[in-house]
């Protein structure tokens, strides 16, 4: 055997030992915009469902100012077909989300991707992220910044000995006199839409500054929670004017 046939087949068994059996599912983010006033923000996460392999796709809209769901919404697509494709579970969602705003709008008024720290980041802090709301340099806004905590909570009877489940904090934070401004969100309990949840990070702020009005924000949390063959990963959205 030539010494590049060995290395080739040492290299191919390092790899084959190395592949884990299975894992779990990372849902995919896509920010959609907001609304022309920015009074309305949406996304959609997507991707295959591990264990089942079942295409899924949710979409999001969301009260800016109320930090809640518009009414009828979300939309939850799960394709219970081994045939159906993940364009498919899309298209659903996608038609329904145009009841309550179109695309064409939300493309419109994207908005500003001020910071984005996906799933697979390792260098990034999962619990603080400071942006200048708009790509303007030097900059003319005050720079914002976000942190994250986890709160540890009383496990639901859904989540009985999967171990220990969390809720979140997020606050906004004086970035130069390092000074807490004012919370976010404070979980009070864990709702059952996030399943039972192991842990947050911090993965992306969008910001929108409107012609007239003050500027509307989004910041996107992936949620860590217990999956059928590893950790899932989805996503939630905390939104407010400055």
């Amino acid at each position: 055997m030539s010494l590049r046939l060995a290395a080739s087949c040492l290299l191919t068994t390092a790899v084959t030992v190395s592949v884990p059996a299975s894992a779990g599912d990372i849902a995919e983010l896509e920010i959609l915009g907001f609304s022309q006033d920015a009074s309305i923000f949406a996304f959609e996460e997507y991707g295959v469902q591990d264990g089942s392999g079942f295409p899924y796709a949710n979409r999001f809209y969301v009260d800016v100012e109320g930090d809640s769901f518009v009414p009828g919404t979300p939309f939850r697509i799960l394709l219970q077909d081994e045939n159906a494709t993940l364009e498919d579970a899309r298209s659903q969602a996608r038609t329904a989300g145009q009841a309550v705003i179109a695309d064409t709008e939300l493309a419109q008024n994207r908005g500003t991707l001020a910071a984005l720290n996906p799933v697979t980041e390792l260098s990034a802090d999962p619990g603080r992220i400071a942006i200048n709301p708009r790509p303007v340099i030097p900059p003319v806004d005050a720079a914002i910044e976000f942190r994250l905590e986890e709160i540890p909570m009383p496990a639901p009877d859904r989540c009985k000995d999967l171990g220990p489940v969390f809720g979140y904090r997020l606050n906004r934070i004086d970035l130069e006199a390092g000074e807490f401004v004012l919370r976010l969100h404070q979980d009070e309990s864990i709702p059952q839409s996030r399943g039972c949840p192991q842990g947050y990070r911090l993965g992306a702020v969008q910001t929108v500054h409107p012609q007239s009005g003050p500027y509307s924000f989004a910041v996107l949390i992936a949620v860590r929670s217990f999956g059928f063959e590893g950790p899932d990963y989805r996503w939630i959205a905390v939104t407010g004017r400055l």
